[in-house]
């Protein structure tokens, strides 16, 4: 099957997923997951969620949000209690061992602007979830950057396809494969960030 088959594919199947009863427990999932462990962002279900449904919009951000923020706590006490175990072998896994420790020293300066970096951009928030737990970030500093970050990232989107939904449904079906390729270049792009830090 070609790429492009499978990207249409995936799209149509997510977006009559998103229509169903249960897209908010999914969203909620993997918007949790995304935040310690797992490498796809919660944006991939958020879209065709909006379009599927605009006036659930702020809803369905809102989920989103509080799953990540609750999701970024469960990647806090894995550098908390688990970096030999879970964090070291996860840091290892992605290749960023290294990288780590001299990005831990920034924490003690700069933690909130990283926690809010990490949380609104493509820059992988699973491993600034760990990271401020195994240096001991202050955590009403980590969940205050994280709420503020993922849901003004979160609610962007959102407010952006409630209001241009039916054009930016137009704009995406016919530019997918474009969009996939931008997609997949911003999520390498933030893993190889942290290789350059």
């Amino acid at each position: 099957m070609a790429l492009r088959d499978l990207t249409r594919r995936i799209y149509d199947y997510t977006l009559n997923l998103a229509a169903r009863q249960n897209a908010l427990t999914w969203l909620f999932i993997i918007a949790f997951i995304e935040s310690s462990f797992f490498p796809i962002p919660p944006d991939i279900m958020i879209i065709p969620m909006v379009l599927a449904t605009p006036k659930d919009a702020y809803k369905i951000a809102g989920v989103a949000t509080l799953a990540s923020v609750l999701g970024g706590w469960f990647g806090y006490f894995i550098g908390v209690y688990g970096f030999e175990l879970i964090a070291r072998p996860l840091l290892e896994f992605y290749g960023y061992m290294q990288q780590f420790g001299e990005f831990e020293n920034y924490y003690h300066e700069y933690g909130a602007w990283i926690v809010f970096g990490a949380g609104l951009t493509p820059f992988p928030y699973k491993i600034v979830t760990i990271a401020s737990g195994v240096v001991r970030l202050d955590m009403v500093v980590f969940t205050i950057a994280s709420i503020i970050a993922r849901g003004m990232r979160f609610y962007f989107i959102a407010w952006l396809l409630k209001r241009y939904g039916d054009p930016m449904k137009v704009f995406i079906e016919k530019n997918l494969n474009l969009l996939s390729v931008l997609f997949m270049l911003l999520l390498i792009g933030g893993f190889a960030a942290i290789k350059l830090l």
